[in-house]
């Protein structure tokens, strides 16, 4: 026995909608991410003095408990040294906290290294 139901022209529209949503909201579930986020590695680039005194930062208030505050660092750039002020930040992993970012004298001149996350 088959059974016939009307269809309205509207729900023939919203039909194929619905069933796209549908299969675009179950297949967000199979997207695989690292273990650890992926930080691409550059060059290292030199620079001819140690970076100036890092400045002093007024922190605002965190958006959510969870929040960590990354510090403001020198960077380098187009033959100086640029400010780039701190940040809130969410730690990728539970239990990981901010490395953060280091100058250090190598046999080339003044280097940036650390700024990254890690375990405790």
């Amino acid at each position: 026995m088959t059974m016939n139901f009307p269809v309205s022209l509207g729900m023939r529209r919203v039909l194929p909608a619905v069933a796209l949503a549908s299969a675009i909201a179950a297949l967000t579930g199979c997207v695989v991410a690292p273990a650890y986020p992926v930080v691409p590695q550059g060059e290292v680039v030199y620079a001819p003095a140690p970076p100036p005194p890092l400045r002093t930062e007024v922190i605002p208030v965190a958006p959510s408990p969870v929040h960590v505050w990354i510090n403001g660092y020198w960077g380098w750039g187009g033959g100086r040294y640029v400010w780039t002020p701190g940040y809130w930040a969410v730690p990728p992993h539970r239990g990981h906290v901010w490395h953060p970012y280091r100058w250090q004298q190598g046999p080339q001149g003044w280097y940036r290294g650390g700024g990254r996350w890690g375990p405790r």
